[in-house]
C-alpha cells in the first residue's frame, strides 16, 4: 500500500475503502457553529505548554461582558469628545483628530471599531502571559478603567458631574 501525507506533515491512508460512515460532519457548518457554542470542547490547552491561539474554543461570559463594557465606554467617548470639539475642545489621538472634522458618524464609526478589534485580540490572548509575566486579561482590565476615567474626565470637562 503506497503511504502519502496530508498537509499537516502527518501519513495519511491511501488506496483503501473509506472507514468512516454517516454524513461527513464538516460539511454542516452551521450546525457545529451552534453545537460547539453550547457544547465546548477545549476550554484549556490539551497540552503541556501548548499556548495557540486555537487551542481553546470556549471563553467565559466574564469577557463578553468586559468587552461590552468597554464597547459601550468608547461609544460614550466618542459621543462625549464630539460634543467637546462643538464646545471648542480639540482631538488629542492623532489617528482619530483628521476623522473629526468631518463626519461625528464616521469618526465615532472609526473609534468603535478600531477599539472593537483590539478587543477581541486581547479577548483572544486573555490567556496568554505579556512579557513573560502578566496576563494579557490585566490589559483588558486596565482599558476598562481607563475609559471608565475617560468618561468621568470628559463629563467634569462638560459640567456634568
Amino acid at each position: 500500500m503506497p503511504i502519502s501525507f496530508n498537509r499537516s506533515g502527518r501519513v495519511a491512508a491511501t488506496g483503501g475503502a473509506e472507514r468512516r460512515r454517516g454524513p461527513d460532519r464538516r460539511t454542516r457548518v452551521l450546525r457545529a457553529l451552534v453545537y460547539g457554542s453550547f457544547n465546548p470542547r477545549r476550554r484549556g490547552p490539551r497540552r503541556e505548554g501548548e499556548n495557540a491561539l486555537g487551542a481553546i474554543d470556549w471563553y467565559h461570559p466574564w469577557w463578553l461582558a468586559i468587552a461590552t463594557l468597554i464597547l459601550v465606554l468608547c461609544a460614550s467617548d466618542a459621543v462625549l469628545t464630539v460634543v467637546l470639539i462643538n464646545h471648542g475642545a480639540y482631538e488629542l489621538n492623532p489617528l482619530l483628530a483628521p476623522l473629526i472634522g468631518g463626519s461625528g458618524a464616521l469618526f465615532a464609526g472609526v473609534k468603535v471599531g478600531l477599539t472593537g478589534a483590539g478587543v477581541v485580540l486581547l479577548t483572544l490572548l486573555s490567556r496568554v502571559k505579556a512579557f513573560g509575566r502578566m496576563p494579557v486579561a490585566l490589559i483588558l482590565y486596565a482599558v476598562l478603567v481607563g475609559y471608565g476615567a475617560l468618561i468621568v474626565y470628559e463629563l467634569h470637562l462638560l459640567g456634568w458631574l
